[in-house]
């Protein structure tokens, strides 16, 4: 999503970075009014998606999907190219996306039509991707049924999967953009949140129900040497 793939695109169309978030990550659902995009962007302001999706709409969406793909697939092929583990990873990852409900999850289903890079680097990283989307859009669905405002939810995070690092709930909200001061999450807002992981998590367990014990087992392993890779 940050990726100097993404980087090198935006300055070659002459685009936005968040042009092109928006318009090839969220392309996937047609061309359509921004506040669809933002229904599905949940913890971005509405404000924000507005105006990077229209900003992004000098480039078709179909092409900004397809070159969106293009970056991830050039990606893994970056960053995975020396991994045995891909061709594994791509074949046990494609009973899950493929079995896997989308219900609550637009962008997950977006994704999935999107046909698949056939080089296994690329197609392994694409595969994550749609599965990074299923989650995303659980989560949202968990932090919506929770009651908390998607700028709470944010300010009251706080680890490592994010593009700098280990980062803080403000450092993320203030990557989203939302204005500032922020106000310092009430405890119940915290045990909510940390509530909330754990419903996604309960949410994604039996999308991985198609896969038996030891093809789960031997996923993790995959995946845990590649991230270190």
């Amino acid at each position: 999503m940050i990726s100097r793939e993404a980087k090198a695109l935006c300055e070659e169309l002459g685009l936005g970075a968040r042009e092109l978030y928006f318009r090839g990550r969220c392309g996937v659902l047609g061309e359509c009014d921004a506040d669809v995009v933002t229904s599905v962007a949940v913890f971005f302001p509405a404000q924000h998606v507005e105006d990077n999706w229209n900003g992004g709409r000098k480039l078709p969406v179909e092409r900004a999907v397809e070159l969106y793909a293009e970056a991830c697939r050039a990606w893994g092929r970056r960053k995975l190219g020396g991994y045995d583990g891909c061709a594994r990873i791509a074949e046990l990852l494609q009973p899950v996306v493929e079995q896997a409900a989308s219900t609550g999850a637009p962008l997950f289903a977006g994704w999935r039509a999107v046909p698949l890079a056939d080089d296994p680097p690329a197609r392994a990283a694409q595969l994550l991707h749609v599965v990074r989307e299923l989650r995303g859009g659980l989560h949202a669905s968990a932090v919506i049924a929770a009651g908390l405002h998607p700028l709470e939810a944010t300010l009251a995070t706080s680890h490592d999967a994010t593009p700098f690092g280990l980062a803080a709930g403000e450092m993320i909200a203030k990557f989203f953009t939302w204005p500032e001061p922020y106000a310092k999450p009430a405890p119940d807002i915290v045990a909510r949140r940390a509530a909330v992981e754990e419903t996604t998590d309960d949410l994604m367990t039996p999308v991985f129900s198609v896969l038996n014990d030891r093809e789960s087992d031997e996923l993790i392993e995959l995946l845990r040497f590649g991230h270190g890779h």
